[in-house]
């Protein structure tokens, strides 16, 4: 059984939380299923953006780079995604030493 996009986001947030790494809710999407988008602000004016990824050989779920670059250029694409999807859910997170915790156990 997979867990809700709202009770991803909310464990997702709390562990941010535990390691004292601001994060917020940007965009919120469909509770039950939308689509997760997550932006690592490093506060330099720069960026990168995650998005959950599915292995069809395997079954696995990653988190893989949808775009990194500026800012503003990032927040474009997210933007562009929102357009074709109003379900999607967007988390900021921030931090100057790139932690985002998308990589630790639990949470693919």
């Amino acid at each position: 059984m997979r867990l809700t996009a709202e009770i991803w986001v909310s464990a997702y947030l709390t562990r941010l939380r535990l390691k004292d790494i601001p994060a917020f809710i940007v965009k919120r999407g469909d509770g039950t299923a939308g689509a997760v988008l997550v932006k690592l602000n490093t506060l330099d004016g720069r960026a990168c953006c995650f998005q959950r990824s599915f292995d069809l050989m395997t079954g696995a779920r990653q988190w893989v780079v949808l775009t990194e670059g500026d800012e503003a250029e990032v927040d474009a694409s997210i933007t562009k995604q929102r357009g074709f999807d109003p379900d999607l859910w967007v988390i900021e997170v921030e931090d100057r030493q790139g932690r985002h915790l998308l990589d630790e156990p639990g949470l693919e």
